[in-house]
Protein backbone atom coordinates (compact mmCIF):
# COMPACT_ATOMS: atom_id res chain seq x y z
CA UNK A 1 0.00 0.00 0.00
CA UNK A 2 2.81 2.40 0.81
CA UNK A 3 4.63 1.63 -2.43
CA UNK A 4 1.45 2.45 -4.37
CA UNK A 5 1.48 5.86 -2.67
CA UNK A 6 5.19 6.19 -3.47
CA UNK A 7 4.43 6.02 -7.21
CA UNK A 8 2.85 9.47 -6.98
CA UNK A 9 5.86 10.78 -5.08
CA UNK A 10 8.15 9.43 -7.78
CA UNK A 11 6.29 11.30 -10.51
CA UNK A 12 6.00 14.60 -8.64
CA UNK A 13 9.59 14.69 -7.42
CA UNK A 14 10.72 14.48 -11.06
CA UNK A 15 8.38 17.29 -12.04
CA UNK A 16 8.99 19.51 -8.98
CA UNK A 17 12.38 18.81 -7.34
CA UNK A 18 12.04 21.57 -4.72
CA UNK A 19 12.19 21.80 -0.94
CA UNK A 20 8.85 21.34 0.75
CA UNK A 21 7.75 18.12 -0.91
CA UNK A 22 4.06 17.61 -0.20
CA UNK A 23 3.61 21.30 0.62
CA UNK A 24 4.77 22.25 -2.88
CA UNK A 25 2.70 19.48 -4.47
CA UNK A 26 -0.49 20.61 -2.70
CA UNK A 27 0.14 24.15 -3.96
CA UNK A 28 0.54 22.92 -7.54
CA UNK A 29 -2.65 20.91 -7.42
CA UNK A 30 -4.99 22.93 -5.24
CA UNK A 31 -3.55 26.35 -4.38
CA UNK A 32 -2.38 28.27 -1.33
CA UNK A 33 -4.95 27.25 1.27
CA UNK A 34 -4.50 23.58 0.61
CA UNK A 35 -0.73 24.01 0.62
CA UNK A 36 -0.88 25.57 4.09
CA UNK A 37 -3.24 22.84 5.33
CA UNK A 38 -0.97 20.10 4.04
CA UNK A 39 2.19 21.74 5.33
CA UNK A 40 0.69 22.49 8.75
CA UNK A 41 -0.30 18.88 9.41
CA UNK A 42 2.93 17.52 8.00
CA UNK A 43 4.89 19.84 10.30
CA UNK A 44 3.02 18.30 13.21
CA UNK A 45 3.96 14.80 12.12
CA UNK A 46 7.63 15.55 11.57
CA UNK A 47 8.28 17.52 14.76
CA UNK A 48 6.38 15.04 16.92
CA UNK A 49 8.50 12.19 15.60
CA UNK A 50 11.65 14.17 16.45
CA UNK A 51 10.37 14.35 20.02
CA UNK A 52 9.36 10.70 20.07
CA UNK A 53 12.81 9.55 18.97
CA UNK A 54 14.40 11.58 21.75
CA UNK A 55 12.05 10.04 24.29
CA UNK A 56 12.79 6.58 22.86
CA UNK A 57 16.45 7.13 23.67
CA UNK A 58 15.51 8.01 27.24
CA UNK A 59 13.30 4.91 27.44
CA UNK A 60 16.19 2.78 26.20
CA UNK A 61 18.44 4.30 28.85
CA UNK A 62 15.88 3.44 31.56
CA UNK A 63 16.00 -0.17 30.41
CA UNK A 64 19.75 -0.54 29.89
CA UNK A 65 21.17 1.98 32.39
CA UNK A 66 18.43 2.57 34.98
CA UNK A 67 20.98 3.75 37.52
CA UNK A 68 21.65 6.74 35.25
CA UNK A 69 18.25 7.46 33.68
CA UNK A 70 16.18 6.98 36.84
CA UNK A 71 17.88 9.69 38.85
CA UNK A 72 15.95 12.57 40.36
CA UNK A 73 12.26 11.65 40.33
CA UNK A 74 10.38 14.82 39.38
CA UNK A 75 6.68 13.96 39.09
CA UNK A 76 4.20 11.62 37.42
CA UNK A 77 2.22 12.25 34.21
CA UNK A 78 -0.54 9.82 33.16
CA UNK A 79 1.01 7.11 35.28
CA UNK A 80 4.52 7.65 33.88
CA UNK A 81 7.22 8.66 36.35
CA UNK A 82 9.39 11.43 34.93
CA UNK A 83 13.03 11.45 36.05
CA UNK A 84 15.54 14.25 35.61
CA UNK A 85 18.07 11.74 34.26
CA UNK A 86 15.92 10.66 31.32
CA UNK A 87 14.93 14.26 30.56
CA UNK A 88 18.59 15.25 30.34
CA UNK A 89 19.39 12.29 28.06
CA UNK A 90 16.56 13.13 25.65
CA UNK A 91 17.41 16.84 25.72
CA UNK A 92 21.09 16.17 25.02
CA UNK A 93 20.16 14.12 21.94
CA UNK A 94 17.89 16.88 20.62
CA UNK A 95 20.58 19.53 21.07
CA UNK A 96 23.36 17.40 19.57
CA UNK A 97 21.49 16.56 16.37
CA UNK A 98 20.26 20.11 16.00
CA UNK A 99 23.89 21.26 16.13
CA UNK A 100 24.97 18.65 13.58
CA UNK A 101 22.20 19.65 11.18
CA UNK A 102 23.00 23.34 11.50
CA UNK A 103 26.60 22.53 10.63
CA UNK A 104 25.43 21.10 7.31
CA UNK A 105 23.63 18.27 5.54
CA UNK A 106 26.90 16.75 4.35
CA UNK A 107 27.96 15.99 7.91
CA UNK A 108 24.54 14.69 8.96
CA UNK A 109 24.24 12.68 5.74
CA UNK A 110 27.51 10.86 6.32
CA UNK A 111 26.53 10.08 9.89
CA UNK A 112 23.15 8.82 8.67
CA UNK A 113 24.87 6.36 6.38
CA UNK A 114 27.06 5.03 9.21
CA UNK A 115 24.09 4.78 11.59
CA UNK A 116 22.14 2.74 9.03
CA UNK A 117 24.96 0.27 8.40
CA UNK A 118 25.40 -0.39 12.13
CA UNK A 119 21.64 -0.71 12.59
CA UNK A 120 21.30 -3.23 9.76
CA UNK A 121 24.24 -5.29 10.99
CA UNK A 122 22.83 -5.34 14.52
CA UNK A 123 19.36 -6.45 13.44
CA UNK A 124 20.72 -9.25 11.24
CA UNK A 125 23.07 -10.43 14.02
CA UNK A 126 20.20 -10.55 16.52
CA UNK A 127 17.96 -12.56 14.18
CA UNK A 128 20.70 -15.05 13.34
CA UNK A 129 21.58 -15.41 17.01
CA UNK A 130 17.98 -16.14 17.96
CA UNK A 131 17.44 -18.67 15.18
CA UNK A 132 20.71 -20.47 15.93
CA UNK A 133 20.08 -20.58 19.68
CA UNK A 134 18.71 -23.94 20.95
CA UNK A 135 15.75 -22.21 22.63
CA UNK A 136 15.00 -19.92 19.70
CA UNK A 137 12.36 -21.56 17.51
CA UNK A 138 10.02 -20.32 14.81
CA UNK A 139 7.27 -22.36 16.46
CA UNK A 140 7.24 -19.79 19.26
CA UNK A 141 5.65 -17.37 16.78
CA UNK A 142 2.38 -19.35 16.81
CA UNK A 143 -0.46 -18.49 16.76
CA UNK A 144 -0.26 -16.20 13.74
CA UNK A 145 -3.04 -13.94 15.06
CA UNK A 146 -4.32 -12.95 18.51
CA UNK A 147 -6.93 -15.37 19.76
CA UNK A 148 -9.13 -12.77 21.43
CA UNK A 149 -9.97 -10.72 18.29
CA UNK A 150 -10.82 -11.60 14.68
CA UNK A 151 -7.79 -11.71 12.34
CA UNK A 152 -9.13 -8.86 10.19
CA UNK A 153 -9.27 -6.61 13.27
CA UNK A 154 -5.62 -7.28 14.01
CA UNK A 155 -4.65 -6.59 10.40
CA UNK A 156 -6.59 -3.32 10.24
CA UNK A 157 -4.97 -2.15 13.47
CA UNK A 158 -1.57 -2.49 11.80
CA UNK A 159 -2.74 -0.98 8.50
CA UNK A 160 -4.03 2.08 10.35
CA UNK A 161 -0.58 2.96 11.67
CA UNK A 162 1.20 2.33 8.36
CA UNK A 163 1.47 6.08 7.58
CA UNK A 164 3.17 6.63 10.92
CA UNK A 165 5.26 3.46 10.73
CA UNK A 166 6.64 4.23 7.27
CA UNK A 167 6.95 8.00 7.46
CA UNK A 168 10.55 8.68 6.54
CA UNK A 169 10.55 7.80 2.86
CA UNK A 170 8.98 11.20 2.23
CA UNK A 171 12.08 12.83 3.71
CA UNK A 172 13.54 12.42 0.23
CA UNK A 173 11.39 15.04 -1.56
CA UNK A 174 11.79 17.45 1.36
CA UNK A 175 15.47 17.85 0.46
CA UNK A 176 15.04 17.55 -3.30
CA UNK A 177 16.77 20.88 -4.03
CA UNK A 178 19.96 19.57 -2.44
CA UNK A 179 20.41 16.41 -4.48
CA UNK A 180 23.51 16.07 -6.61
CA UNK A 181 21.88 13.36 -8.74
CA UNK A 182 18.93 13.14 -11.13
CA UNK A 183 15.48 13.41 -9.49
CA UNK A 184 14.50 10.15 -11.19
CA UNK A 185 16.87 8.33 -8.83
CA UNK A 186 14.88 9.64 -5.87
CA UNK A 187 11.94 7.38 -6.73
CA UNK A 188 14.15 4.31 -6.53
CA UNK A 189 15.46 5.51 -3.16
CA UNK A 190 11.90 5.98 -1.90
CA UNK A 191 10.85 2.45 -2.89
CA UNK A 192 14.02 0.93 -1.46
CA UNK A 193 13.49 2.84 1.80
CA UNK A 194 9.96 1.42 2.15
CA UNK A 195 11.12 -2.12 1.37
CA UNK A 196 14.04 -1.83 3.79
CA UNK A 197 11.78 -0.50 6.54
CA UNK A 198 9.32 -3.35 6.01
CA UNK A 199 12.19 -5.83 6.11
CA UNK A 200 13.55 -4.41 9.36
CA UNK A 201 10.13 -4.54 11.01
CA UNK A 202 9.66 -8.15 9.89
CA UNK A 203 13.13 -9.25 11.03
CA UNK A 204 12.70 -7.77 14.50
CA UNK A 205 9.21 -9.24 14.89
CA UNK A 206 10.48 -12.69 13.85
CA UNK A 207 13.42 -12.42 16.25
CA UNK A 208 11.20 -11.34 19.15
CA UNK A 209 8.51 -13.96 18.54
CA UNK A 210 11.03 -16.77 17.95
CA UNK A 211 12.98 -16.06 21.13
CA UNK A 212 10.00 -16.77 23.38
CA UNK A 213 6.28 -17.56 22.93
CA UNK A 214 4.86 -14.16 22.06
CA UNK A 215 1.48 -14.62 23.70
CA UNK A 216 3.08 -15.06 27.13
CA UNK A 217 5.40 -12.14 26.45
CA UNK A 218 2.53 -9.80 25.56
CA UNK A 219 0.44 -10.98 28.50
CA UNK A 220 3.19 -9.78 30.82
CA UNK A 221 2.82 -6.20 29.50
CA UNK A 222 6.58 -5.61 29.33
CA UNK A 223 8.10 -2.13 28.96
CA UNK A 224 10.20 -3.45 26.08
CA UNK A 225 9.16 -6.88 24.86
CA UNK A 226 12.04 -7.34 22.45
CA UNK A 227 14.51 -6.46 25.18
CA UNK A 228 13.00 -9.05 27.52
CA UNK A 229 13.01 -11.80 24.89
CA UNK A 230 16.60 -11.16 23.77
CA UNK A 231 17.92 -10.83 27.31
CA UNK A 232 16.26 -14.14 28.18
CA UNK A 233 18.41 -15.88 25.56
CA UNK A 234 21.67 -13.95 25.60
CA UNK A 235 21.72 -11.95 28.82
CA UNK A 236 23.64 -8.69 28.96
CA UNK A 237 25.52 -9.28 25.71
CA UNK A 238 22.28 -9.57 23.78
CA UNK A 239 20.86 -6.45 25.40
CA UNK A 240 23.94 -4.40 24.53
CA UNK A 241 23.79 -5.53 20.88
CA UNK A 242 20.08 -4.78 20.72
CA UNK A 243 20.59 -1.41 22.41
CA UNK A 244 23.29 -0.53 19.87
CA UNK A 245 21.04 -1.37 16.92
CA UNK A 246 18.10 0.50 18.40
CA UNK A 247 20.25 3.53 19.21
CA UNK A 248 21.31 3.72 15.58
CA UNK A 249 17.66 3.56 14.54
CA UNK A 250 16.81 6.37 16.94
CA UNK A 251 19.71 8.45 15.61
CA UNK A 252 18.57 8.01 12.00
CA UNK A 253 15.09 9.13 13.04
CA UNK A 254 16.35 12.22 14.86
CA UNK A 255 18.69 13.12 12.03
CA UNK A 256 16.30 12.43 9.16
CA UNK A 257 13.35 14.28 10.66
CA UNK A 258 15.45 17.29 11.56
CA UNK A 259 16.27 17.43 7.85
CA UNK A 260 12.66 16.93 6.74
CA UNK A 261 11.06 19.31 9.27
CA UNK A 262 13.54 22.12 8.66
CA UNK A 263 13.21 21.89 4.85
CA UNK A 264 9.43 21.91 5.07
CA UNK A 265 9.45 24.94 7.38
CA UNK A 266 11.99 26.61 5.09
CA UNK A 267 9.69 26.18 2.08
CA UNK A 268 6.67 27.53 3.99
CA UNK A 269 8.68 30.48 5.27
CA UNK A 270 9.98 31.24 1.78
CA UNK A 271 6.37 31.31 0.59
CA UNK A 272 5.42 33.76 3.40
CA UNK A 273 2.99 31.25 4.91
CA UNK A 274 5.16 31.25 8.01
CA UNK A 275 7.24 34.13 9.39
CA UNK A 276 9.98 35.11 6.93
CA UNK A 277 12.68 34.00 9.40
CA UNK A 278 11.90 30.38 8.51
CA UNK A 279 12.92 31.12 4.93
CA UNK A 280 16.41 32.34 5.82
CA UNK A 281 19.66 30.39 5.87
CA UNK A 282 22.56 30.33 8.26
CA UNK A 283 25.13 32.91 7.08
CA UNK A 284 28.01 30.45 7.42
CA UNK A 285 26.63 26.96 6.98
CA UNK A 286 23.84 27.76 4.47
CA UNK A 287 21.31 25.63 6.34
CA UNK A 288 17.70 26.45 7.42
CA UNK A 289 18.71 26.97 11.03
CA UNK A 290 15.45 28.58 12.17
CA UNK A 291 13.47 25.48 11.15
CA UNK A 292 16.05 23.27 12.84
CA UNK A 293 15.70 25.39 15.97
CA UNK A 294 11.91 25.08 15.82
CA UNK A 295 12.18 21.29 15.69
CA UNK A 296 14.71 21.41 18.53
CA UNK A 297 12.16 23.34 20.60
CA UNK A 298 10.69 19.90 21.30
CA UNK A 299 13.09 20.06 24.25
CA UNK A 300 9.94 20.60 26.29
CA UNK A 301 8.51 17.23 25.22
CA UNK A 302 10.58 14.97 27.53
CA UNK A 303 9.26 16.90 30.54
CA UNK A 304 5.71 15.66 29.83
CA UNK A 305 6.55 11.97 30.03
CA UNK A 306 6.34 9.18 27.52
CA UNK A 307 2.61 8.47 27.80
CA UNK A 308 1.50 12.07 27.23
CA UNK A 309 3.84 12.35 24.25
CA UNK A 310 2.38 9.20 22.70
CA UNK A 311 -1.06 10.83 22.64
CA UNK A 312 0.33 13.61 20.48
CA UNK A 313 2.31 11.28 18.26
CA UNK A 314 -0.68 8.99 17.71
CA UNK A 315 -2.70 11.82 16.21
CA UNK A 316 0.29 13.00 14.15
CA UNK A 317 -0.41 9.96 11.94
CA UNK A 318 -3.44 11.91 10.73
CA UNK A 319 -1.19 14.73 9.55
CA UNK A 320 1.12 12.40 7.67
CA UNK A 321 -1.85 10.66 6.04
CA UNK A 322 -3.28 13.98 4.85
CA UNK A 323 0.04 14.71 3.13
CA UNK A 324 0.06 11.29 1.44
CA UNK A 325 -3.49 11.79 0.17
CA UNK A 326 -2.76 15.25 -1.20
CA UNK A 327 0.27 13.95 -3.08
CA UNK A 328 -1.69 11.16 -4.75
CA UNK A 329 -4.58 13.48 -5.70
CA UNK A 330 -2.16 15.99 -7.24
CA UNK A 331 -0.42 13.23 -9.19
CA UNK A 332 -3.79 12.03 -10.48
CA UNK A 333 -4.68 15.52 -11.70
CA UNK A 334 -1.29 15.93 -13.36
CA UNK A 335 -1.50 12.52 -15.01
CA UNK A 336 -5.03 13.19 -16.27
CA UNK A 337 -4.09 16.56 -17.78
CA UNK A 338 -0.58 15.76 -19.05
CA UNK A 339 0.88 13.97 -22.02
CA UNK A 340 2.53 11.34 -19.79
CA UNK A 341 -0.83 9.89 -18.77
CA UNK A 342 -1.25 6.13 -19.03
CA UNK A 343 -4.03 3.95 -17.62
CA UNK A 344 -1.59 2.42 -15.13
CA UNK A 345 -0.45 5.81 -13.79
CA UNK A 346 -4.01 7.07 -13.48
CA UNK A 347 -5.13 3.94 -11.66
CA UNK A 348 -2.14 3.86 -9.29
CA UNK A 349 -2.40 7.54 -8.33
CA UNK A 350 -6.16 7.27 -7.76
CA UNK A 351 -5.65 4.06 -5.81
CA UNK A 352 -3.02 5.81 -3.70
CA UNK A 353 -5.54 8.55 -2.86
CA UNK A 354 -8.10 5.90 -1.92
CA UNK A 355 -5.54 4.20 0.33
CA UNK A 356 -4.83 7.54 2.03
CA UNK A 357 -8.56 8.06 2.60
CA UNK A 358 -8.74 4.54 4.04
CA UNK A 359 -5.94 5.35 6.48
CA UNK A 360 -7.82 8.46 7.59
CA UNK A 361 -11.01 6.50 8.05
CA UNK A 362 -9.30 3.88 10.19
CA UNK A 363 -7.87 6.61 12.41
CA UNK A 364 -10.97 8.81 12.75
CA UNK A 365 -14.18 6.81 12.22
CA UNK A 366 -15.91 5.68 15.45
CA UNK A 367 -16.48 2.09 14.30
CA UNK A 368 -12.82 1.56 13.36
CA UNK A 369 -10.79 -0.84 15.54
CA UNK A 370 -7.87 1.59 15.24
CA UNK A 371 -9.68 4.84 16.06
CA UNK A 372 -7.60 7.40 17.96
CA UNK A 373 -8.17 7.67 21.68
CA UNK A 374 -9.88 10.59 23.36
CA UNK A 375 -6.59 12.20 24.38
CA UNK A 376 -5.20 12.04 20.82
CA UNK A 377 -8.39 13.46 19.33
CA UNK A 378 -8.29 16.34 21.80
CA UNK A 379 -4.67 17.10 20.86
CA UNK A 380 -5.65 16.96 17.17
CA UNK A 381 -8.48 19.45 17.74
CA UNK A 382 -6.07 21.82 19.49
CA UNK A 383 -3.67 21.61 16.54
CA UNK A 384 -6.50 22.37 14.10
CA UNK A 385 -7.50 25.46 16.09
CA UNK A 386 -3.89 26.64 16.23
CA UNK A 387 -3.64 26.19 12.49
CA UNK A 388 -6.73 28.30 11.89
CA UNK A 389 -5.36 31.05 14.12
CA UNK A 390 -1.96 30.93 12.47
CA UNK A 391 -3.46 30.96 8.97
CA UNK A 392 -5.55 33.98 9.85
CA UNK A 393 -2.49 35.85 11.11
CA UNK A 394 -0.40 35.06 8.03
CA UNK A 395 -3.17 35.38 5.44
CA UNK A 396 -2.71 39.12 4.84
CA UNK A 397 1.04 38.74 4.29
CA UNK A 398 0.52 35.82 1.94
CA UNK A 399 -2.14 37.65 -0.07
CA UNK A 400 0.34 40.44 -0.85
CA UNK A 401 2.07 38.03 -3.22
CA UNK A 402 0.68 37.56 -6.71
CA UNK A 403 0.13 34.04 -7.99
CA UNK A 404 3.19 34.39 -10.18
CA UNK A 405 5.35 35.48 -7.24
CA UNK A 406 4.02 32.68 -5.05
CA UNK A 407 4.73 30.09 -7.72
CA UNK A 408 8.23 31.48 -8.10
CA UNK A 409 8.91 31.27 -4.37
CA UNK A 410 7.59 27.72 -4.00
CA UNK A 411 8.62 26.15 -7.31
CA UNK A 412 11.38 28.45 -8.58
CA UNK A 413 9.82 29.05 -11.97
CA UNK A 414 7.77 31.81 -13.58
CA UNK A 415 8.83 35.44 -13.91
CA UNK A 416 8.08 36.65 -10.39
CA UNK A 417 11.66 37.64 -9.56
CA UNK A 418 11.33 41.22 -10.68
CA UNK A 419 7.79 42.04 -9.58
CA UNK A 420 6.66 44.15 -6.69
CA UNK A 421 3.97 43.22 -4.22
CA UNK A 422 0.77 45.11 -3.59
CA UNK A 423 2.40 47.43 -1.07
CA UNK A 424 5.21 48.37 -3.45
CA UNK A 425 7.92 46.32 -1.75
CA UNK A 426 10.13 43.81 -3.49
CA UNK A 427 8.85 40.52 -2.08
CA UNK A 428 11.03 38.29 -4.21
CA UNK A 429 14.66 39.04 -3.44
CA UNK A 430 17.91 37.31 -4.17
CA UNK A 431 17.90 35.82 -0.70
CA UNK A 432 14.45 34.33 -1.20
CA UNK A 433 14.68 32.81 -4.65
CA UNK A 434 15.63 29.20 -5.27
CA UNK A 435 18.08 30.14 -8.00
CA UNK A 436 19.90 32.81 -6.05
CA UNK A 437 21.09 30.91 -3.05
CA UNK A 438 18.02 30.43 -0.88
CA UNK A 439 18.19 26.68 -1.09
CA UNK A 440 19.77 24.78 1.76
CA UNK A 441 23.33 23.61 1.54
CA UNK A 442 24.24 22.47 -1.94
CA UNK A 443 25.62 19.01 -2.47
CA UNK A 444 23.80 17.41 0.42
CA UNK A 445 23.57 13.67 0.34
CA UNK A 446 20.36 11.72 -0.01
CA UNK A 447 21.17 9.62 3.01
CA UNK A 448 19.92 12.37 5.28
CA UNK A 449 16.37 11.65 4.26
CA UNK A 450 16.31 8.49 2.20
CA UNK A 451 17.27 6.00 4.84
CA UNK A 452 14.46 4.17 6.65
CA UNK A 453 14.00 5.19 10.24
CA UNK A 454 11.50 2.50 11.14
CA UNK A 455 13.33 1.01 14.14
CA UNK A 456 13.28 4.41 15.82
CA UNK A 457 9.57 3.90 16.51
CA UNK A 458 9.47 0.22 17.31
CA UNK A 459 10.50 0.88 20.90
Amino acid sequence: MMIVIAVSYGFLIRSFPVSGGEFAYAYVGFGRRHAFLCGWFLTLGYTCIVALNASALALLARYVLPQVAEQGLLYEVAGWEVYLGEVLIASAALVLFAFLNIRGATVSGRLQYIFCLIMLAGVVAILLGVLLHPEGQLSNAAPAFPVDVPPWTAVLAIVAIAPWAYVGFDNVPQAAEEFDFAPAKAFRLIVLAIIAAAGLYALMIIATASATPWTALVAGEPIWGTGDSVSGLFGGVGIMLLALALSMGIFTGLNGFYVAASRLLFAMGRARMLPAAFGTLHPRYNTPYVGIGFAAARLVAPWFGREALLWVVDMSAVGVTIAYTYTCLVAFRKFRAGSEATPAKLVLSLLGAAIGATFLGLLLLPFSPAMLGEESLTALAVWVVLGLVFYGIRRAESNKLSDDEMRYLILGDGDGAGRESADGRHDVTAAATPEAGATPEAGATAEAGATPDAPARTS
